[in-house]
């Protein structure tokens, strides 16, 4: 996910794994759903649904310190089916949120989050080949009984 430019960073759209803030989810009405005022920043990882959408699209262009007023139409919150009991179907959201802090991914969180869905879905043809080679080799394997097996065993002992 990219958060927007011009945060004084020099106009640069960053790499982010997340962003850290308070806020307070409201009603039409005014009845309070959600607050984190009182307790630790939420840390939210961008791109991983943890919160609605349009909470999180309202975060992306946001810069560290800025605060704001946010209005999330049903269909960007939880739509028709609500958040029952705190939220009714349909329901508009207001959020009146404080950005804190944007958490850079570093290398090897970027590493992981980009190569190794690729490297496991490179695995599963290859383990699928491996395990058909060897099916097809030990169908192919000439049958020797149980008893042959033995036989061959004590031969071979009697002839060291």
């Amino acid at each position: 996910m990219e958060v927007g430019p011009g945060c004084g960073e020099g106009n640069v759209r960053l790499q982010l794994l997340g962003v850290a803030g308070r806020g307070q989810g409201s009603l039409v009405d005014g009845r309070i759903f959600d607050t984190s005022l009182t307790r630790d920043p939420l840390v939210i990882e961008l791109g991983q649904k943890q919160v609605i959408p349009g909470l999180e699209q309202s975060l992306l262009d946001m810069c560290v310190g800025e605060k704001r007023r946010v209005i999330i139409p049903s269909h960007l919150a939880y739509g028709k089916r609500g958040f029952p009991p705190s939220i009714p179907a349909d329901a508009e959201l207001h959020f009146d949120v404080e950005l804190i802090a944007l958490i850079r991914a570093n290398y090897w969180q970027k590493l992981v989050k980009g190569i190794l869905p690729l490297v496991g879905m490179a695995m599963v043809p290859a383990l699928l080949g491996l395990i058909g080679y060897h099916l097809y080799r030990k169908a192919s394997s000439p049958k020797i009984s149980k008893k042959k097996l033995k036989e061959e065993k004590r031969n071979k002992s009697k002839k060291k």
